[in-house]
Order: C-alpha cells, then structure tokens, then sequence
C-alpha cells in the first residue's frame, strides 16, 4: 500500500522541482510574475499602500538631498509671534490695528502685496460701538452733547469698516479654507471671485470638491477682492504634505489657492490657462489637467490639480519680522520694500504646524512661502501622463535582464550585479531629478530588483535543507526550545509569510522608567532591566507565548503563532497575572539592592491579526500587525489612567472565561471609532475569594447605576468602594466624572462611553 502520510506527500512535491530543468522552469514562472505585477503597479493598475510608502520615502530622500537651502529675499513672513503678543496684546487683534498694519506695510514700507493666511470670520465689536448705540437710541437719546460727540466718533469706531478700507484699493490677498465636511455656513462671510466656472473646465471630475468654507466677512472680503484656501486636503496616506491642489471646486464654481492666487496677483494676468490630456477611456474622451499657465508662468500638476510642493529648506528658510515691530516701524524700511509678505503666527496656542519631507513640525505658512518661490521661480516637480508608461517599459527591461543574468552568474556576481542595478536606477532618478524636474518612481524597479534576487538565490537554499530544519533555525530566534520541537514534530504547515489568524497579544511596560534610569547607573540600569526582563520572559516562554520584541523596557508578545493554540487567551492571562506576581515577589530583592519599586502595566487585547516576516530588506522580524494589535498597546497605556495592573478587553475576557473580572470602563481608545469594555482580571475563578467577588459586584452595580445617570446611587457605591479597596485612582476618576456630570449633563442619548484621547 503506498505511503500517503504528510511527510511522504511534501517529498513527492518537492522532488520534480530537484532537477535544473524544472527549477528553471519555476525560476522563470516567479520572475515573470514578478516583472508582470511591478508593470500592472507603475501603468496605476494595482494599489500597493507599502509600495506608496517606499516610493514616498524614495521623493523624500531626493527631495532633501537636493535642498537648494538658500533663502528668497522676496518673500517676508509677518510673524504674530509672542513678542507681538506681549506689546500688542492677545489674538485677535481689534481691525483698527489691522487697519493700521496693514496702511503701514503698503504706505511706509512699500510692500508689494500681502497675503493673510488668516481668516477674519467674525465682527470686531471690541470698540464698545453697539452699547454707544444702545445708549444713543435710549437713556441718553436726548443729550445733544452725547448726540454729536457719538456722531462724530462713530465712523472711528466701525473696525471692520476701517480695516476693509485699508485693503480696498491694495494688493492684498484674503485667505480662507475648505472643507469636504457638510458645516454650517457664516452668513456674515462669503468667498472670494471664482477662477472659473466648473462649465468651463473638463477636468472637473478629478477635482477636490469642497462641501462647505470658512471664510472672511463679505465687508473685508469685498475691498480686498482677491482670495485663495489655504488648507490642504491631500495629505499623504502618512500625513505628509507633499502636494497642494493649486484649484478646487465649491459649487459651480474654481477656487485658487493661496499661493496661487498670490502669484496670480503679482503677474496681474486677466485669467487662467489650462493645459490638458487628451485620451480615450471606456469610449469616452477624457481631458487630464496637466498644468495652469499663469501669463509666462507653467505649473505642473496633477490630474486633481495638485501640484509637488518645492520646498527650499528647513523651517526658517524665509526671512521673519515680528508684527509688532511693523506695527512701530522699528524695522528697517528696506526689509519690506517691494516685498511679498505673508502673514502668520509662531506664537503658542496660534502655530499651525504641519509635517512635511523636511521637517516634522513646519509652520503652515512657509508651505505657502515654498510654494510660490517655486512657482516664480519655475522649479516645480512633476509626474507627465507618459511616465507611468515610461516606468513600466523600463521595469520590463531591467527586469528581464536581471532575472537573466541572476540564473547564470555565481552568487558573488549577482549580488554585485543586484548592487549595480539598484544604483543606476537610482542615479538615473536623481538625473531626470535635476535636470528635468520629474519624479521618477523608484519602488517598482528597486523592489523588483531585490525580489527577483532573492527568489533566484533563495531557489538553492530552499531545495537543500530540509524543512524541520528550517523551522528550528528560524523560529528558534523567536519562541522557546521546546516549542520549536513541537513544530518540528507536528505536520502542520508553518510558514513565515504573512497570514491571518486568531491570537491574543500582549504589551507590558515598566512604570516611571525614565524617572527610574535617572537615578541608576549605567551598569545597575543594565542589571535591573535583566532582573525585570529574564522571569517575565520565561513566564511567557512557559504560557506557550511567542516573544516579539523587546522595547527598552517594554515587552511585546503573542499567542496563537507559529504553533496554532486554541487557548491562547487563557494562557496570555495566567501568563500576565504570574508577571505580576513575579513583580510583586521580586520587590524585596529590589529594596535589598538599592533600587526603587517596580510597576507593571500589563494589556492583552484577543482578535485578527496578521503575522508573518515583516520588515525591509535589511533586517525581518517574525512579527504581528493589525488593528487588533493597536488596541493591545492602547490597552496597555491605559493601566496607568485607571491604576490597574492588567487591562483585557472584552474579546480576551470572552476567550479565556475560567478567569474572575472586574470591568473598569466602556472606552473608545485613541483612534477607533467604535466602543470597547475593558476589564482587570483579578484571578481564576476557582481562587477567587468572596472579597473578591463582592468588590466585583460593587462595581458592577456603581456603573450600571453611572450609565443609568443615577449619580447619587452611583456615588454612594464608589464611595464605599473608595474608602474599603486599595485602588483609590480608580474610584476617584469616576468620582469626578460624576460631579462633572451633575454640572453638565450628558443628555438622553448619551452611551456611557468615555472617549479616550491620549495612547
């Protein structure tokens, strides 16, 4: 009878493939497959989020190796700094002062246009004229001296009046911003003129399409006549400002942005230029937008009318003069003349930071400033229609030649070839860069590259060792001994590539560490972490738990991979609860030696994971990723916020029910939209003691009372709880969430669930 059990079958598979002609064969197959899906993700038919990601990387690195880091003399930022603050008082300034500012840069100093990247949404009533007007037609109607004196003063009194006079007349530009959300519109504000008309522009469909604006008031509005939006809504999956619509749609009607409505002013043009695509799509004609043409002026964009932003340097690449000195004329008269300025705020509490290539934390407004340096300066980066076709015949090319040439040269050669490739690709890319302003993408060659080595060096390596081999040496790294001779003795399939699979994580920190390592020295520092770190790894190691990493202080584990284990939500709970215990009994030790208390907070979190090899081509790790994982690490950070040890959620609570819990608080974390319970696991069920299960049934009846808005039962019970139980921080936030509460009522219709808004 022939053999058919697993081992026998993995054998017939794997035998054809011994012979060159068939490894070949499947070489050839993978590499094609390989060349095929890289092409599919250059010509835009496939999304791969991790490819975006690398291919911004990839813009990021030449965009700041390529900084010109100089500054542009005719840019100015006017900076409501905290020094303004302190002379001139808080923000917002009244508009008489504005009135007087702005006189002041265009009569004094000359400038040559001024953009605000403010919005003057409400009226300025801060000079006292609606009570003068209450007492003119009241209790003093008839004083003729209050009478006149008012009269007379009244026209002083009108700021908005007076400051919409001062920009009347001026190049001054309004800015104001867009929203895709559906808000309530001011009735005091309105927008500026339209570019155009959506009727007038075939590109529309591509557009952004604004559902409602924040804007300045029409009487301010209205004098200075020009305007542009100075939000961004097309972040970066990363949250990276990389690009600015230069044009968006509200309505009927084509909005410029700031910058472009600034540039658009300096060259005084009567009108914007389109440039279009032109090609057939599901029998239809479609005309991209390409570029805006501003009377010599070309900018590049995209087919949503987004434009690369060409930043020049780090924040402070552009010259800032505080306003308050403006205000005084204590700058020099040179600083400003014929200048373009653009005001905005550094001060506390008023920056508007973003995130950029260059910078983490970069104020809003030299993103404005970039923007129209570029643009003047003609040095906008862009992506043409053709070259996504471009990318993808040269993946073809290089790829078929380097799946070629990886077959036939030595492993030594190839690896240089692999090398070779990688850099010619990437000098390639900083040529067209430079000299021709487009950007390249580099993910698809550069990954193709790397992956059609590593599939024809890994073809050798895979058909000589054998596969329980492979399992003790890799997962080895990762999870105890005696659990990789359990792998190497079960037939079941382990693989290091990703999949999903049902599993519990756990995230445990020491508490007040970074307190705790100032007091110690280099060496006791190393010596606690190993006291700390060595037992709460051999717990898990005991619990069948996979250790993932350790973070500083930090550890992060799992259950359920690379063996399958249907309770391994039990076991990560016994395995926190006895890292506890482990804390608790090692604490004498830690007196003996000198050192201070150690803390723990503990969060394990139950759900779909995905787990696998994950990382770069540098450095893998056998790692688990996922929403699931998130919320294990949120869970963890809540310990300290509720004075508990070990925080569960309610999906580990379901999977490992042989355990006592008290539940602390229905939450959403930061980040989730969607409510969670989270409990604190006391101990097993068969060792729990009745003081255990009263304070456990004092608390249920405290919340249900709370979620009920029966305040004063629920204070009664949190009281008592308080005064008898040793976690006084628990009992005491929800004390104060109760007296909140009595002030300011939640409503009818209030869920119960307390939002979260730090990790």
């Amino acid at each position: 009878m022939a053999d058919n059990s697993p081992k026998e079958r993995l054998r017939r598979f794997l035998s054809p493939l011994r012979s060159n002609k068939a490894v070949r064969f499947y070489r050839a197959l993978m590499s094609a497959a390989l060349i095929l899906f890289m092409m599919l993700y250059a010509l835009g038919r496939l999304q791969v989020p991790v490819m975006h990601r690398i291919d911004s990387i990839f813009y990021d690195l030449r965009l700041r190796a390529t900084l010109p880091n100089t500054p542009d003399p005719r840019i100015v930022i006017l900076d409501i700094d905290e020094k303004s603050l302190l002379q001139e008082g808080r923000w917002p300034w009244p508009r008489d002062k504005m009135s007087f500012l702005v006189d002041m840069l265009f009569d004094y100093y000359g400038v040559r246009l001024v953009a605000f990247d403010i919005v003057f949404a409400e009226e300025d009533k801060s000079s006292g004229l609606p009570l003068l007007k209450t007492l003119a037609e009241g209790s003093l109607k008839n004083s003729p001296e209050f009478t006149s004196t008012f009269q007379a003063l009244e026209p002083q009194l009108q700021y908005d009046r007076l400051f919409a006079r001062s920009l009347s007349g001026r190049t001054a530009i309004m800015g104001f911003f867009t929203s895709h959300q559906h808000h309530e519109l001011n009735p005091l504000a309105s927008l500026p003129p339209i570019a155009l008309t959506a009727q007038d522009a075939p590109f529309t469909n591509a557009l952004f399409k604004a559902n409602s604006f924040g804007a300045n008031l029409t009487i301010l509005q209205t004098a200075a006549g020009k305007g542009g939006y100075f939000n961004n809504p097309f972040l970066d999956e990363d949250g990276v400002y990389r690009r600015i619509p230069m044009i968006t749609q509200y309505q009927d009607g084509i909005y410029e942005s700031l910058s472009l409505a600034v540039v658009h002013a300096l060259l005084d043009a009567p009108r914007l230029d389109f440039e279009t695509g032109l090609f057939q799509q599901e029998g239809k004609t479609i005309k991209p937008l390409e570029a805006i043409q501003i009377d010599t002026l070309r900018i590049p964009v995209d087919q949503r009318g987004a434009a690369l932003i060409p930043y020049r340097g780090e924040a402070g690449s552009f010259e800032y003069l505080s306003a308050t000195d403006v205000l005084n004329a204590l700058t020099p008269a040179e600083a400003l003349q014929d200048k373009i300025v653009l005001m905005g705020t550094s001060a506390a509490g008023l920056q508007d930071l973003v995130t950029t290539p260059v910078h983490t934390a970069f104020p809003g407004v030299e993103v404005h400033a970039n923007l129209i340096s570029g643009i003047l300066d003609q040095r906008i980066k862009w992506r043409p229609d053709y070259l996504p076709a471009i990318e993808a015949i040269a993946v073809f090319i290089v790829g078929m030649l380097a799946a070629y040439l990886f077959q036939v040269l030595s492993a030594f050669h190839a690896s240089t070839l692999a090398v070779v490739l990688m850099l010619t690709v990437s000098a390639a890319s900083g040529y067209l860069w430079s000299s021709h302003d487009l950007d390249i993408h580099l993910a698809g060659l550069v990954i193709l590259i790397a992956l059609l080595y590593s599939v024809q060096m890994a073809f050798g390596y895979l058909y000589e060792t054998k596969r329980k081999k492979q399992l003790g040496t890799i997962f080895g790294h990762y999870i105890p001994p005696e659990l990789v001779a359990n792998m190497s003795q079960s037939d079941e399939n382990f693989s290091l590539k990703g999949e999903s699979r049902e599993m519990t994580v756990l995230f445990s920190d020491v508490r007040g560490f970074t307190t705790i390592s100032e007091t110690l020295s280099p060496e006791e520092l190393c010596e606690l972490i190993n006291e700390i770190l060595t037992p709460i790894t051999r717990i898990i190691h005991h619990e069948f738990g996979t250790i993932d990493k350790y973070i500083g202080d930090a550890v992060m584990a799992f259950w359920g991979a690379p063996l399958h284990d249907d309770l391994h939500a039990p076991h990560a709970v016994k395995a926190a609860l006895l890292m506890i215990q482990e804390l608790d009994h090692l604490q004498p030790y830690f007196t003996g030696r000198g050192w201070p208390p150690i803390h723990m907070g503990i969060g394990l979190n139950t759900g779909k994971m995905s787990v696998g090899n994950m990382g770069s081509q540098f450095r893998l790790a056998y790692t688990v990723m996922g929403d699931a994982v998130n919320l294990g690490s949120r869970l963890e950070g809540l310990t300290k916020q509720y004075g508990v040890c070990i925080i569960v959620s309610e999906s580990t609570k379901d999977a490992a029910p042989d355990y006592l819990y008290k539940e602390l608080d229905r939450v959403r974390v930061k980040g989730k939209n969607l409510p969670i319970t989270i409990y604190e696991p006391i101990t097993s069920l068969n060792e729990a003691t009745a003081e255990q299960q009263a304070e456990v049934s004092a608390m249920q009846q405290a919340l249900d009372a709370f979620r009920a808005q029966r305040w004063d039962v629920a204070r009664a019970t949190f009281i008592e709880l308080h005064a008898e139980r040793d976690n006084k921080l628990l009992y005491e936030t929800y004390l104060d969430r109760i007296s909140h509460y009595q002030d300011e009522p939640p409503g009818t219709d209030w869920d119960g669930v307390y939002t979260h808004k730090t990790k």
